[in-house]
């Protein structure tokens, strides 16, 4: 007689009963679930790469479409191709780092390194217009979560030609606005070097920035924490690579 034969033959009523079947579903439902799981990863580390390829490709204004492309994943990574002309990773005394890839590089564990051992990641793009930029990562946070984007240079290494920026939890209608065209519109045109190439980075000023300031953009009405996290991690991002920036503008001039 077998298992399953002497489990049928049970009092229903029975504590032993009751503990056995609660297992066996207990068993059964975390076995699905694991099933599910290891199927479903593929799918979703594919749109993961998809959304960061997203906000990469929209620091300099080359993401129009995606959303509406009949396959969105195929048109996402041949924008990508496209306009992405090189991938570096840099250390902080500005060297290329070799064997590296800069899409791979977890930032968010770079950033928790000493200075000396972190591996900074680049995206070179070459626009229709045979422009280059430069695209950098910045990670931070803000009042309930991580914020994070992607500033977008110029090869004068100084000036914005866009961001992006996204959130984890920030409040809707307040800190969330970081997310929005508007706010990140401001940084267009601003320069992260004063004219002594002294890094200054972007300020974002509570109650409006003067327009005259090359260095500053509006806070977010009501985003306080987010304002000042977001300030704080453009600069703190940005001065990580200021002695790549340096060698760029020394190659440019020589």
């Amino acid at each position: 007689m077998g298992i399953l034969d002497n489990f049928k033959k049970m009092d229903r009523n029975s504590n032993l009963y009751t503990f056995l079947y609660a297992s066996g579903m207990v068993i059964l439902v975390a076995a699905l679930l694991a099933i599910a799981a290891t199927s479903l990863k593929p799918a979703q580390q594919k749109n993961k790469e998809t959304e960061k390829k997203i906000d990469i490709l929209k620091s300099f204004g080359k993401a129009e479409g995606a959303d509406k492309a009949a396959n969105k994943h195929q048109f996402v990574e041949e924008a990508f191709k496209k306009y992405i002309a090189e991938q570096i990773v840099v250390n902080s005394k500005g060297d290329k780092v070799e064997g590296l890839e800069a899409f791979k590089v977890d930032l968010k564990a770079e950033l928790a390194k000493p200075l000396e051992q972190r591996n900074l990641p680049i995206f070179k793009a070459q626009l229709d217009d045979q422009s280059i930029k430069y695209i950098i990562p910045v990670r931070g946070r803000g009042l309930w979560g991580p914020i994070w984007g992607y500033i977008a240079l110029n090869d004068d290494m100084n000036t914005i030609f866009g961001a992006t920026f996204a959130h984890q939890g920030e409040t809707p209608g307040l800190g969330a606005e970081i997310n929005t065209v508007e706010f990140q519109q401001q940084f267009i045109g601003k320069s992260i070097f004063d004219n002594n190439n002294k890094f200054v980075s972007v300020s974002v000023v509570k109650g409006g920035a003067d327009k005259s300031n090359p260095h500053a953009v509006d806070a977010i009405s009501g985003g306080t924490i987010t304002s000042v996290g977001l300030q704080e991690m453009v600069y703190d991002c940005l001065e990580n690579y200021q002695s790549f920036f340096n060698k760029q503008k020394n190659i440019g001039h020589e």
